[in-house]
């Protein structure tokens, strides 16, 4: 379990770090927008009041606290399914990710009321018009990873 809750605090501090950095530091939440290497990486200011790409965004404040539950329930699933039938250590990565992305975008529920999206890739004539965190990549990455590297449930 050291591993798991090791990479999710690596997980959690960068992203939020990331989110300060950019949101504050850099003024995104005035400038709206910032071009680093268009097209392939910008910044683009985007709270987020629902789900992936703003889904159940209506009903904020109720949204809010449901999603805030939602998540600290599947961190606490993970948890108890990384106690009872603990993967190797890939699937122990992909667990960290997961709980660490997740417990930053519940920092940010409770802190903003939304989730700080800021950014935004494009490619190839493709005009991406959503915006993403270090957070939300780390939920991906470590869903998949659950995924492909489950756990080895013993025959009884």
């Amino acid at each position: 379990m050291r591993l798991v809750w090791t990479v999710a605090g690596i997980i959690f501090v960068l992203d939020q770090l990331t989110k300060i950095w950019v949101v504050h530091v850099m003024d995104l939440a005035t400038q709206l927008n910032i071009d680093v290497l268009p097209p392939y990486l910008n910044f683009r200011m985007a709270w987020n009041y629902g789900i992936n790409f703003g889904l159940f965004s209506g009903q904020q404040d109720a949204t809010r606290w449901v999603l805030i539950s939602v998540a600290l329930g599947i961190i606490v699933f993970v948890l108890v399914w990384m106690r009872r039938d603990p993967p190797g250590r890939l699937g122990l990565i992909s667990a960290g990710l997961l709980i660490g992305g997740a417990l930053g975008n519940v920092v940010d529920r409770v802190a903003y009321g939304a989730v700080a999206d800021f950014l935004n890739m494009s490619c190839c004539g493709f005009d991406n018009p959503f915006a993403f965190n270090v957070a939300d990549i780390a939920i991906f990455a470590g869903a998949l990873g659950l995924v492909l590297f489950p756990g080895k449930k013993k025959a009884t």
